[in-house]
């Protein structure tokens, strides 16, 4: 259980910041890079849930709980993935899980006849932000994956989020004013 009852430490004044094995690393590093990516995901997931009810917002608190998990796995260096009761990585039934959940949900949809453009109504406006938002911290995570070791499950994780929440917006969309198609070239 996480206790904080000091919020600042002082300990960052020095342009560094500790992860998970006590090491310190500057906080402009790939690592904290992406570690920051995944928060900036996970907040643009929480302007979207005041937008959602229902199955799609349980959805969504659950995957923010996912991202937590993600930011820690990603503040603990090293190349030993195996979880334990002392150090939390993801694991590939996370990933499992959001393919279930884009497979139920598009089940239900029409085909894609275009590309679609980020928008309809407002709660999936708000999903393609936290899409896009996602699309960064999976570069972020994968510009870090070049140079030191990123948990593989960590990374289709990140991959399969952004796919979800196409879809979920999708389906949002489709209970309401539905896609917004491109029509290419149309404004020429």
């Amino acid at each position: 259980m996480v206790r904080l009852t000091k919020i600042y430490t002082r300990t960052g004044d020095d342009g560094t910041t500790g992860l998970v094995d006590g090491s310190r690393i500057p906080k402009h590093a790939a690592r904290m890079e992406a570690v920051g990516a995944v928060d900036e995901a996970n907040s643009a997931l929480g302007l979207a849930l005041l937008a959602l009810g229902g199955d799609a917002a349980a959805d969504v608190e659950r995957i923010q709980n996912d991202l937590f998990d993600l930011g820690a796995d990603l503040a603990t260096p090293g190349d030993d993935f195996a979880p334990s009761d002392m150090v939390l990585r993801m694991v590939p039934a996370q990933t499992e899980r959001l393919e279930a959940q884009i497979d139920a949900s598009n089940e239900g949809l029409e085909p894609l006849r275009s590309f679609i453009l980020p928008g309809g109504s407002e709660g999936a406006a708000r999903l393609h932000i936290a899409r896009a938002a996602v699309r960064r911290a999976e570069r972020a995570m994968t510009a870090l994956a070049e140079f030191e070791p990123v948990n593989p499950a960590a990374l289709s994780f990140i991959n399969r989020l952004s796919d979800y929440l196409f879809v979920l917006a999708r389906a949002v969309n489709a209970a309401g004013p539905g896609d917004v198609l491109w029509r290419p070239g149309a404004n020429r």
